[in-house]
């Protein structure tokens, strides 16, 4: 366990720093934008915005989540990263909506931007982000991984300003700022509204990706002295952390040694996938389970 604990250490550290940075950066950006009248910077600002308050969300959940379990929440914190990555969703699609009028608008009334001043600002802007991206990268729940590639995002937005920033500085055009602004917007947007469906396909419980619940029934079923399994449910905490529930129907069994082997076989195939709380209720034969009704069963 001593390697998950230090992973944990290590994220809610890089968090706070990529925050920090972010925080400032930010509000200097937010000012630099309006300077060299750039709606492009100011996308990338809110965008930025977004990744602020997300990351002070996520430094906050991810020492939440590391608390241990309490009488009220009995499974620990863990699903509050979750709500981290949803709150971050939606500050990251209003942004995207203010931005996208912004640039609509500009795109009918013309203005000329100052490339210079954006060409120096995009250079800031891919070393501020590329250090905080990098900060973040080694991280794998959800919400780490929905931050490290929002950042990332950032870095290409600001290398996508360099570039259009060049362009401008020899063929000068009041729509490249605009039109940069809105593939940046839409890019964002669309990637988004993915994670968003990720993360409720997680709030509603759907089952995690990366288990095969018929494969782990199958593996139950082969035990010798297992008849069948029924309400099998998987569901996941944060996307990494996963919670496991089944019953298992006995065959006829003669003394408690043979339950205990079953119990002993059934706890190793457990071991062998990630979860972090599972419950199994084993049924003798004469047993009837009062949830069965109605409840297929799954035979070997």
């Amino acid at each position: 366990m001593s390697h998950g604990h230090h992973h944990h250490h290590d994220s809610g550290k890089g968090l706070k720093a990529a925050f920090f940075l972010n925080l400032t950066f930010t509000i200097f950006e937010l000012i630099g934008g309006w300077y060299v009248n750039s709606v492009s910077i100011v996308s990338d600002a809110v965008h930025d915005l977004g990744d602020t308050i997300s990351l002070g969300t996520s430094w906050r959940l991810d020492s939440l989540s590391k608390k241990k379990a309490t009488e009220a929440y009995s499974f620990g914190y863990r699903r509050f990263s979750l709500l981290g990555a949803l709150i971050n969703a939606i500050v990251l699609i209003l942004g995207s909506v203010f931005v996208i009028r912004e640039a609509v608008l500009r795109l009918i009334h013309p203005e000329m931007s100052d490339a210079e001043g954006m060409l120096y600002f995009a250079i800031f802007g891919v070393a501020v982000n590329g250090y905080a991206a990098w900060k973040v990268s080694h991280g794998k729940t959800l919400n780490e991984r929905v931050i490290s590639w929002h950042l990332m995002e950032d870095v290409l937005g600001w290398v996508a300003v360099m570039l259009v920033s060049v362009v401008m500085l020899f063929y000068p055009s009041p729509y490249l700022d605009p039109a940069l602004s809105l593939l940046i917007s839409l890019y964002i947007l669309w990637n988004v509204l993915k994670r968003l469906q990720e993360t409720i396909f997680l709030f509603l419980q759907g089952k995690p990706a990366d288990v095969d619940k018929s494969a782990i029934e199958a593996e139950i079923r082969k035990i010798p002295d297992v008849k069948s399994t029924h309400h099998t449910h998987i569901w996941s905490l944060d996307g990494e952390h996963h919670v496991f529930t089944t019953h298992v129907k006995l065959k006829p069994v003669q003394t408690i040694e043979e339950i205990l082997e079953v119990k002993n076989r059934l706890k190793e195939i457990m071991k062998r996938y990630p979860f972090e709380h599972y419950t199994i209720e084993t049924e003798i034969d004469q047993e009837d389970c009062v949830l069965l009704s109605g409840e297929v069963h799954s035979h070997s």
